[in-house]
């Protein structure tokens, strides 16, 4: 290995928050980084100016080289990472798949891996992926993680070095758990990668039987199907926190964006989606098994504000059926 200072050089891949503590571990580490891949700026807000990735934004604080490449197909785009002379390559939520012609450019591990190390949110097998995190949160699973696995060609199918799980307390969302599991997966990386890169941990290869995925989160996604049972309904709203948020509309139309976190509420029998009773605490929505008080909401264009608020202004009833119109 072409080693600094007894460290092998690691090319970092990365572009959301979730990619920041692992990249900025791996400098305290005191790893060489000659190169950091990161996604293309996008346009943004009213003015549509460019938005710089997380990773970026750290990259330019600590002086290191970036490369925002448009894909890989191009050989030249390709031979910036060769150039770069890698002895590793650290991947943690770049948002693209890397072709086998980007996985072979470093050495193989000891084991035979590519020389590419993914660090994912999620158990795995359980949840490959865009959206672990989210998915975990709304399918109320007790328990979370992250998993430092070399890469392959699949979707988060490759050999597992290291786990390190996290519990998912009632009044976690998706970006708290976000927030721990990317400095959890920091930390198991620098712990886990000395006995990568010296053939000391044995890679697990992960049982396909076990496999579900976590697809990437769309804005209906926050759509609140109140047909279904109380807690999977306030799981929802946890696991699309903050984005894309749950929603929900009144009869006249009216989008309102919903918060965490719904409580069970006592309610008497009535259709799913229906506001059973308005009042200083919150307003009290029928499920499909029990009922929900829900203590704030947003309308579009304005602010957030209690129910009863709307049911002032007469935007809002006692025996409004909510859902998403038809």
């Amino acid at each position: 290995m072409s080693q600094d200072n007894g460290r092998p050089r690691i090319v970092f891949m990365g572009s959301a928050d979730f990619a920041v503590p692992s990249l900025k571990a791996l400098v305290d580490g005191g790893y060489p980084i000659p190169l950091v891949v990161t996604r293309a700026d996008k346009p943004r807000g009213r003015g549509l100016e460019l938005s710089r990735t997380p990773v970026k934004r750290l990259a330019e604080d600590l002086g290191l080289d970036i490369f925002q490449p448009l894909g890989f197909k191009k050989p030249e785009r390709r031979q910036v990472i060769r150039d770069a002379n890698p002895d590793l390559i650290v991947v943690a939520a770049y948002g693209r798949i890397l072709p086998d012609e980007v996985l072979a450019i470093p050495p193989r591990l000891p084991g035979g891996q590519y020389g590419c190390i993914n660090v994912h949110g999620s158990l795995l097998p359980k949840y490959r992926g865009a959206a672990p995190v989210q998915w975990a949160v709304i399918n109320g699973d007790p328990v979370s993680g992250v998993t430092i696995m070399t890469m392959d060609e699949g979707m988060d199918t490759g050999a597992v070095l290291s786990r390190a799980e996290t519990p998912i307390a009632m009044d976690d969302t998706a970006g708290t758990l976000f927030d721990r599991l990317s400095g959890l997966g920091a930390d198991l990386l620098t712990r886990t990668l000395p006995g990568a890169l010296d053939g000391i941990v044995v890679p697990e290869v992960q049982d396909e039987t076990l496999a579900t995925m976590a697809p990437i989160m769309k804005k209906d996604d926050g759509a609140v199907d109140w047909s279904l049972p109380w807690l999977d309904v306030a799981n929802r709203v946890r696991g699309v926190d903050p984005w894309p948020g749950a929603f929900t509309f009144t009869p006249q139309g009216l989008r309102m964006r919903v918060f965490p976190f719904l409580k069970e509420a006592v309610g008497s029998s009535g259709r799913p989606g229906e506001v059973l009773s308005i009042d200083r605490e919150g307003m009290v929505v029928r499920t499909g098994r029990g009922s929900v008080l829900v203590p704030e909401v947003q309308p579009a264009g304005k602010r957030r504000m209690k129910p009863w608020e709307l049911a002032n202004g007469r935007q809002l009833a006692a025996g409004d059926v909510l859902g998403y119109p038809k």
